[in-house]
């Protein structure tokens, strides 16, 4: 249930429908805002399968009253553990219930990405979000009163900010940064299967992640428990060959030929018929000034490795809402709003996008790394040390406005 909203005196637009975006939405609709979400789609909705969010994440949810709907739809599950695919053996594990819950003071919960994004979903319509879709925005320009959105199809939406959460291929990126995708070589395969169905029932209360050379495996239940879902993700031999068609089925059965009859048993119910090549982008110093902003993957895309691509489009929110609760009567100075918004998100996201790729490095090690990894893993007992940076702290503790921008 959300809070009740002030009557708006200002207008404000999101670009992308997606779970960030309906975030952003969710939040300036509470902080009194009038707010019109556009997404390019004929319809709002999520595609893939499951998500993660740690505690950073459901402490946000449980803020805006959504936590017990995520709860009754997703899974909490007992342990994060890491085994090596090749032997089988398990090599660290993360305890997730009593003491984690009590550190971070919030729980671990996974959920599928379309139970979540129908969660904020009704959460915006509950608060009186507009949400158009088949809107697909070509350009915005800003002038000291206000931005103006144009679409393809000659219509203006006219507002006095405008965020930018259009995704990893975000249109308005263009505009404010001018880079580009980054390509990482790796390729995912998802797909589910019925509990009741799975060989080793062991696995169903942990979120597992098999790690081999060049590649992995992860897996949880999701839908209150009653399915598996899997996620394959491998380096493909034919990007590093040049080739554009790469991540292939036969590629995948290949990679996975060595691993431990429990991991080729979890890849047999990966779905052939579609492929997930995945791509991060450089942190960048500038999400945008004035009145026009990025946010989520438009601002922020990272690789999944460690599971926080949602969770920190979440952070972007919070912290937002956090800003807008310090104006004071009168209109928003979006200017100072956005330069604060960016200065506070910009290094943690940049910290959490180099992160993944490294966590990626350490999971898909081989030879004399990986039986380094393992000896240092099996080695630990304390894993929180490696947490700590991630799952503690809040938004507003973040906000420091003397914090400097740098992503040194």
């Amino acid at each position: 249930m959300v809070h009740d909203v002030v009557v708006p005196t200002e207008t404000s637009l999101v670009v992308g429908g997606g779970i960030g975006g309906l975030a952003a939405a969710l939040v300036l609709r509470r902080s009194g805002q009038a707010v019109t979400v556009v997404e390019q789609a004929p319809a709002f909705g999520e595609i893939g399968a499951g998500l993660q969010l740690g505690p950073n994440a459901t402490r946000i949810l449980a803020d805006w009253g959504v936590l017990d709907e995520v709860r009754a739809v997703g899974v909490e599950p007992r342990r994060l553990v890491l085994r090596d695919a090749i032997t089988g053996d398990e090599l660290a594990a993360l305890d997730l219930t009593g003491s984690f819950r009590a550190r971070y003071a919030s729980p671990y919960v996974v959920i599928h990405r379309t139970d979540l994004h129908a969660i904020l979903l009704r959460a915006c319509q509950d608060a009186g979000v507009d949400l158009e879709t088949s809107t697909r925005i070509a350009d915005v320009t800003q002038d000291e009163a206000g931005t103006l959105a144009r679409t393809d199809d000659g219509r203006t939406f006219g507002a006095d900010v405008t965020f930018g959460a259009d995704g990893l291929h975000s249109v308005l990126r263009q505009d404010i940064v001018g880079d580009e995708v980054v390509p990482s070589g790796f390729v995912a395969y998802r797909g589910t299967v019925p509990v009741e169905d799975v060989p080793d029932a062991r696995a169903l209360d942990d979120v597992v992640c098999w790690v081999a050379p060049g590649a992995h495996v992860v897996q949880y239940r999701l839908r209150g428990g009653s399915v598996l879902n899997v996620v394959a993700t491998f380096r493909s031999p034919g990007f590093d060959r040049g080739e554009p068609d790469y991540g292939t089925p036969e590629e995948l059965e290949e990679v996975f030929s060595a691993c431990d009859p429990r991991v080729r048993e979890a890849v047999s119910h990966v779905g052939r018929q579609r492929r997930w090549p995945l791509f991060d982008r450089e942190p960048a110093n500038h999400w945008g000034a004035g009145r026009v902003v990025l946010t989520g993957d438009a601002a922020h895309p990272m690789l999944q490795y460690l599971a926080q691509g949602c969770c920190q489009a979440l952070e972007d929110a919070r912290t937002l809402e956090e800003l807008l609760a310090e104006q004071t009567l009168g209109a928003t100075d979006w200017p100072q709003v956005l330069e604060r918004f960016t200065r506070a998100r910009i290094p943690r996201t940049a910290e959490v996008q180099r992160r993944a790729r490294f966590f990626g490095e350490v999971c898909h090690a081989d030879g004399a790394a990986r039986v380094l990894r393992n000896a240092l893993l099996e080695r630990a007992d304390d894993l929180s040390e490696y947490t700590d940076w991630l799952y503690a702290g809040t938004a507003a503790e973040r906000l420091a406005p003397t914090r400097p921008l740098t992503l040194a």
